[in-house]
């Protein structure tokens, strides 16, 4: 067990600023600077003290002002992918890996990644009673006392300083949430599909199995025909989750109803290799912003791109260099996205290359541009659900903004919890399983290429017009006329096919 050491680290993140990452001007035009995550600090004796408290006083998180030069690990490291460390028990050393496989590795591992290991889904107990609450701080008064509540009894069971707890609007707003993704989905099963298909739903990412049960219940309580032809499969990469959904649909007499409609598939979507030629809707809430994404930097006097790798040394901390040979998932995203952008939309290289010129020669300047995240890994979905979900339609709800993200276009956000207090930092290279790693999604750019993709038309609302359309917001309304499911998550936008 690594809690010790991982309380030790967190310590240190509330007694230093985050990671902060400092530009230098490499003399090597791939490199651009350590990366390294916090470093570790042994538990002191206790006849130690004055020691301990000197070595904390004087304790810096490693910046890239002067970094070590590890151009000779860059050669002699062997690269490794985030599939080839699926079996592995323990974290990586003496490797290199591509920015997109560290951060796959990184969330979705299955020994110490931070979904598989880590994360706790927050679940509120009953659902509020929203036209009795006065207002909106009331329901964020109410909504904080749950959060205490719950982790107070996780605690009593397993006291844990660095527990995961997130949680989503599915959760928050139940059932009222599920219920209206329950009116898209049988409205238009209806519209397009019924009597000749049945209602077949895929949903990846499930968490608590939550939207599956609002969603079930509604369809039985409202339509009992569709009901009789509806079928639910949960893609969960998971093993965790997987059997607390199975337990979900255990745990009471009305969840035990849902059991012949229900199938749970404990596997990554990226290695689905099913056909599916049925009609189906495939729902992914609150995904994309946890698949991984390649970093790019462009070179200010060129604009040759380059693509980001890090190294991990034999100590575990982490040295970030950006290579010219881009690997063909990352060089068929650019070319795709160039191709089918019928918007333009934020780049590095977006200012004027005379400006960018003079920029670049400055004192201390940076010899790349900042970087550029590019989701692969999604554009890797819709490759799967045009290969294998031909006849499929995507409902797909996202954050298509973050606050607090690191330096760069599309950068994510990366933070952990300790203490029940949230630790933003500013590099994605950190230990793994510990941070949550979430992007922002440009819906403009991402529309385009799942239409060139999979070949299909979509339409894009924001949260609250989707909701508007397909809520009953009455009943989530406050005595003040505050509406929190309308509120909240203003900075999402919902995805449809059409």
């Amino acid at each position: 067990m690594d809690f010790p050491i991982i309380t030790q680290l967190f310590r240190q993140l509330f007694r230093h600023r985050a990671c902060q990452s400092i530009r230098s001007h490499s003399s090597l035009p791939f490199r651009i600077a350590n990366a390294s995550r916090t470093q570790r600090r042994n538990l002191s004796n206790g006849g130690e003290q004055d020691d301990a408290s000197r070595n904390e006083s004087h304790w810096q998180q490693r910046t890239n002002l002067f970094p070590q030069d590890k151009s000779e690990e860059f050669r002699r490291y062997p690269t490794v992918t985030a599939d080839g460390m699926r079996s592995r028990r323990e974290r990586p050393k003496r490797v290199k890996m591509l920015t997109r496989d560290f951060i796959d590795d990184s969330l979705y591992n299955p020994n110490y990644g931070y979904f598989s290991k880590q994360a706790v889904i927050f679940s509120p107990g009953d659902p509020f009673d929203f036209n009795n609450i006065r207002d909106e701080p009331e329901f964020h008064k109410l909504l904080g006392q749950r959060y205490t509540t719950f982790e107070d009894a996780l605690d009593a069971k397993e006291p844990n300083d660095t527990r995961q707890l997130w949680h989503t609007p599915t959760e928050l707003f139940r059932p009222y949430y599920g219920e209206a993704m329950a009116r898209y989905l049988v409205t238009n099963y209806k519209l397009s599909l019924y009597p000749y298909h049945d209602l077949i739903i895929y949903e990846m990412g499930a968490g608590n199995g939550t939207l599956m049960l609002n969603i079930l219940d509604y369809i039985r309580d409202t339509d009992r025909e569709v009901y009789a032809r509806t079928k639910f499969k949960i893609i969960e990469i998971s093993s965790s989750l997987a059997l607390l959904q199975q337990q979900q649909v255990k745990r009471s007499a009305a969840s035990r109803g849902h059991s012949d409609k229900v199938e749970i598939i404990n596997r990554s979507i990226f290695a689905w290799n099913t056909y599916v030629a049925s009609p189906c809707f495939f729902l992914a809430l609150e995904v994309f912003d946890n698949f991984a994404h390649d970093s790019i930097r462009y070179d200010p006097f060129t604009e040759e791109p380059l693509q980001g790798t890090v190294v991990i040394d034999n100590q575990g901390d982490f040295y970030e260099f950006y290579n010219p040979t881009i690997d063909p998932v990352a060089a068929r995203y650019l070319r795709v996205r160039d191709a089918a952008a019928s918007t333009p939309f934020n780049h590095p290289l977006r200012s004027h290359r005379l400006i960018r010129n003079i920029r670049s020669r400055l004192p201390f300047a940076a010899n790349l541009t900042d970087p550029e995240y590019i989701p692969t890994r999604l554009m890797q979905f819709f490759d799967i659900l045009h290969a294998y979900f031909p006849s499929h339609r995507l409902l797909t709800s996202d954050f298509h903004s973050l606050p607090d993200t690191i330096r760069g276009v599309n950068a994510p956000v990366v933070q952990t919890r300790y203490q029940r207090r949230t630790v933003p930092v500013r590099t994605p290279f950190v230990l793994q399983g510990y941070f949550d790693i979430l992007f922002p999604t440009d819906f403009s750019v991402i529309e385009d290429i799942y239409r060139a993709t999979t070949g299909k038309l979509t339409r894009v609302l924001s949260h609250e017009e989707f909701l508007r359309r397909w809520a009953y917001i009455e009943d989530t309304q406050t005595r003040s006329g505050e509406n929190p499911l309308l509120s909240w998550y203003q900075n999402a936008s919902v995805m449809t096919t059409v």
